[in-house]
């Protein structure tokens, strides 16, 4: 497929996806269309065992949703929009290779909610976070509510969401929001250092340990462990495990396969 507002370039095993949506590289249903239908082929690649996400420039990861789009919508046409978001960050969300958010700027709105909905997030010291839906008289609509709470808890989540401010890079740190903040130069580097590290790991027990998080997530605990000791099992019978096991008994590094 060619895609109008994403570019993606792959190498060793890492595939760097960039938000081309000039001004703010905002989200529209196009670029939620593509995000579907891209993050469908990453995860079918290969050569692929782990995705960078980031906006082009240094101005915005993302900047929200294009409200040019929304301004006219009716009510209908709000809730197929909201579905084809929902579509693509869960899309991300549940992927089974592990993508990180590079955020390199503006985080506003549905550009939160896109890093919220990745992995891991790596800032640089120029990024801004905001769910500012509120100063336009709505709410986040593509999971921010409650994404959001459940890395920062409720009572932050709100004062967040009920004040639409901004926040930089270093509070997004202290929040956990972001795992690691780094000079703006130094960015995209780093997230790819991380992705390449990943790709060293044993695919499948990637694909079972991210499974086992956010499903046991939205669960009770007893039915969360059920669902990691059925995901361990399934790592257990792996190549993979063999593989690892060996290499620990024998002081190598394993070959992992992804089998």
């Amino acid at each position: 497929m060619t895609y109008k507002f994403l570019l993606c370039h792959i190498e060793n095993k890492v595939a760097v996806v960039t938000i081309s949506h000039s001004p703010g590289n905002k989200l529209n249903t196009q670029v939620y269309q593509e995000l579907t239908q891209l993050m469908g082929e990453l995860e079918a690649n290969k050569n692929v065992n782990a995705i960078v996400i980031t906006g082009e420039g240094e101005e915005a990861f993302v900047a929200g949703a294009d409200i040019n789009e929304m301004v006219d919508l009716d009510t209908v046409g709000m809730m197929d929009l909201t579905q084809i978001t929902r579509i693509a960050f869960s899309k991300i969300e549940n992927l089974n290779k592990p993508v990180i958010a590079a955020i390199n700027g503006e985080t506003r709105g549905g550009g939160f909610e896109l890093a919220l909905c990745c992995d891991l997030r790596i800032a640089s010291e120029n990024a801004q976070f905001a769910f500012t839906e509120i100063n336009l008289g709505v709410i986040p609509g593509g999971g921010g509510t409650q994404r959001i709470q459940k890395v920062v808890g409720q009572g932050i989540a709100k004062e967040l969401l009920y004040f639409g401010e901004m926040i930089d890079a270093e509070r997004a740190y202290q929040l956990q929001i972001v795992n690691k903040v780094v000079g703006q130069n130094d960015l995209l580097s780093t997230a790819i250092e991380w992705a390449e590290k990943l790709t060293q790991k044993a695919p499948v027990a990637l694909r079972m340990m991210k499974l086992a998080v956010n499903t046991g997530a939205n669960v009770d605990l007893e039915s969360a462990l059920t669902i990691e000791a059925t995901c361990y099992d399934g790592a257990f019978a792996t190549q993979d495990c063999k593989e690892g096991m060996a290499a620990r008994i024998e002081n190598r590094s394993p070959n992992f396969i992804g089998r």
